[in-house]
């Protein structure tokens, strides 16, 4: 957190087009330092807020929290490890921006070259083939859904975030589904990428993936996710 902390805010002190800009950092129950250590940051930078989950509730929980949240206009949600460089942000913002969409999101898989630092061969064999039958289940045609690097206009994420039913790993996929029920235009971005040591993604995620992909047709049939 520090390093990554310090870099953000090195970035938006650089950025004139985000001199308003704040930062979220959802602490999802931690127990070490990271909540003591954000706050002594705050106190010196007001552009700093921490957001605190009541326990540890998930990634599409803390997601969630942050989203439903900020206040700025757009809205960008990024892994605390920086695996995709914060100064991806411009590229996402300005294709959006270009194209019309109200939603941007980082991907690896358009631009495999743009990955200086690659997962272990099986992982990534493994993400192709999720993102394949994720593919097929949900009818979504986004080449990476899972890059944890995704850019919001405020309206279309409040619309978005409010019918997410998913705290877990396959949030992604429920929102960009969501997404496309509500007719909100979205836009893949090929990003700079690099693999992080450290990651709490294990192998038993790819059961819950499909489980969780079932959930999702039954919260749409359920009327979940209408406006």
């Amino acid at each position: 957190m520090p390093p990554a902390l310090a870099r953000v805010r090195a970035y938006l002190d650089a950025a004139t087009r985000f001199s308003e800009a704040e930062i979220l950092v959802v602490d999802d129950g931690s127990r070490d330092g990271t909540a003591a250590f954000v706050e002594s940051i705050a106190a010196q930078d007001p552009r700093l807020r921490l957001l605190r989950n009541p326990g540890n509730r998930g990634k599409g929980y803390s997601v969630r929290h942050g989203m439903r949240e900020a206040r700025g206009g757009w809205v960008l949600f990024s892994d605390a490890d920086l695996s995709a460089p914060i100064e991806e942000l411009d590229k996402l913002l300005d294709a959006a921006q270009n194209s019309g969409a109200q939603i941007a999101i980082g991907s690896r898989a358009l631009d495999r070259s743009l990955i200086g630092v690659h997962q272990s061969a099986i992982r990534e064999l493994a993400g192709i083939a999720l993102n394949r039958i994720m593919r097929l289940i949900t009818g979504l045609r986004f080449a990476d859904t899972q890059c944890g690097f995704k850019l919001f206009r405020r309206d279309a994420a409040q619309r978005l975030f409010s019918r997410q039913q998913l705290d877990g790993f396959t949030f992604d996929v429920e929102d960009l589904f969501i997404a496309r029920l509500l007719k909100i235009p979205a836009v893949e971005v090929p990003v700079r990428w690099n693999h992080v040591e450290g990651t709490k993604v294990g192998f038993l995620v790819g059961p819950r993936f499909f489980l969780d992909l079932f959930l999702i047709h039954c919260y749409r049939l359920g009327g979940k996710y209408r406006e």
